[in-house]
C-alpha cells in the first residue's frame, strides 16, 4: 500500500503538466484545422501544433499565408506552448529531485547521521513488535536505528512519526555488515524483534560478538528459546505471548491499574517510569534521599531504589545512596534528563 500511494503521488504531480501540454497541442491543432476549412488534415494540423510547442524548428503548412489568422494562431500556440513546456519540465524536474535523486540524497544524509551516532539503540525488525519499540524510544527521545528489509514499512513508520528522529538501515538484520552499518559497535543496546526465534538468536550472537558491552533484549516466541537466547549473549528476553496473557489477566482483575498505566504511557507530556544510575564521582554518593534535591529540581517521584541487586520499594528518606545504585523514578522524560545531568555533577549546583 505505501508503495502504491507513492506511485499515485508521483503521478498526481506530473499529470496536470501533461494535461496542460496536451490541451495546448490539441486545441491549437483543432483551431488550425478549422481555419483551414479542409485544406489540411487533422493530423497535419496537430503536427504543426507539436512543432510550434516544441520549438525544435520552423514548420508551416502549404498555403498558410492565404488563410486568415492561421499564422496568428500559430504564434499563440508557440507562446502558450512555451509556458506549457516550462510547466512540464519543472514538474518533471521536481519529480526527479523528490523521487530518485531526492531518495538517494536522503539515504546519504541518513547514513551520515548514523555514522555520527553513538550510545544509541539498534532495533532489529520493524514488524508488529518492533514498531512499538520504535514508538516508545521515539517518545522518550532515545536515539535509535532500525534495521529491516521492508523499505516500504520503514518509510511508512518514519512518515507516521512526526519527530523526525527515526534513522533506519534497509537490509537483513542477520547480516553482520548491515548491523555494522547501523552502528552496532558503538551502540549501548540491541533489541532483537524479528519474527522468528532463529533469526533473533542469530542477531543476538552477531550483536554480542560485535559489541561485548551492549545490553541485548531478545524477543522469544517459544518458551524453550529463552535460555538459548541468554546463552547466546542476551541480557533479557521478552515473550509477547506471555506479556499478552498477563495483560489480559490484569484487565480482568485490576482494570483501574491497567487504565492508569495506559493513560501514563499515552500522556502527551510523556510520563514514564525510568531508571537513573548514580555514577562514580557523583555528589549523590554518601548522601541520603532526603539530602539530594531530586523532588525540588526535577519534580520526580522516587518509586524504588536498587542497591546491589536488591530493590527497596518506596524507599525511606534516610536511605543512603551509593555508587552504582539505581533510582527508579516516575515523571516526565524531560525531568529524567535533568536528573541524569544532576547526578553526574561532582558538586551541587
Amino acid at each position: 500500500m505505501p508503495a502504491k500511494r507513492d506511485r499515485d503521488d508521483r503521478r498526481a504531480r506530473v499529470a496536470p503538466a501533461i494535461a496542460v501540454l496536451a490541451l495546448v497541442i490539441s486545441v491549437g491543432g483543432i483551431v488550425i484545422y478549422t481555419l483551414g476549412g479542409g485544406r489540411w488534415s487533422l493530423g497535419e494540423s496537430l503536427y504543426l501544433a507539436v512543432n510550434a510547442v516544441s520549438t525544435v524548428g520552423f514548420y508551416e503548412l502549404d498555403g498558410m499565408g492565404n488563410v486568415r489568422f492561421a499564422r496568428a494562431v500559430t504564434v499563440l500556440i508557440i507562446i502558450a506552448g512555451l509556458g506549457a513546456v516550462a510547466y512540464f519540465q519543472s514538474s518533471l524536474t521536481a519529480l526527479l529531485v523528490q523521487g530518485v535523486i531526492g531518495k538517494r540524497f536522503r539515504v546519504k544524509r541518513m547514513q551520515t547521521r548514523i555514522e555520527g551516532l553513538a550510545d544509541h539503540i539498534v532495533i532489529a525488525g520493524a514488524g508488529s513488535t518492533g514498531m512499538h519499540v520504535i514508538e516508545e524510544l521515539d517518545a522518550t527521545e532515545t536515539p535509535y536505528v532500525v534495521v529491516d528489509r521492508d523499505a516500504a514499512a520503514l518509510e511508512r513508520i518514519a512518515r507516521d512519526l512526526t519527530s523526525g528522529r527515526m534513522l533506519y538501515v534497509i537490509g537483513d538484520a542477520t547480516d553482520d555488515s548491515v548491523l555494522q552499518e547501523a552502528g552496532i559497535t558503538r551502540c549501548r543496546g540491541v533489541v532483537a524483534a524479528l519474527t522468528e526465534d532463529r533469526d533473533n538468536l542469530y542477531v543476538t550472537l552477531s550483536a554480542r560478538s560485535l559489541n561485548a558491552t551492549a545490553r541485548i533484549v531478545a524477543k522469544v516466541i517459544h518458551p524453550d528459546a529463552a535460555p538459548k537466547m541468554v546463552r547466546a549473549g542476551a541480557n533479557a528476553t521478552v515473550s509477547p505471548n506471555m506479556m499478552g496473557g498477563q495483560r489480559m489477566a490484569s484487565e480482568m482483575v485490576r482494570p483501574t491499574v491497567v487504565r492508569f498505566l495506559d493513560q501514563m504511557l499515552a500522556d502527551k507530556e510523556v510520563l514514564r517510569l525510568e531508571e537513573v544510575e548514580i555514577p562514580q564521582g557523583s555528589w549523590f554518593i554518601g548522601r541520603s534521599l532526603r539530602e539530594v534535591p531530586i523532588r525540588a529540581h526535577t519534580n520526580l517521584l522516587v518509586v524504588a531504589l536498587r542497591i546491589d541487586q536488591t530493590f527497596l520499594y518506596n524507599p525511606e528518606p534516610s536511605a543512603e545512596l551509593t555508587a552504582g545504585a539505581v533510582l527508579v523514578v516516575l515523571g516526565e522524560s524531560r525531568n529524567v534528563a535533568r536528573l541524569r545531568e544532576l547526578v553526574v555533577r561532582k558538586q551541587p549546583a
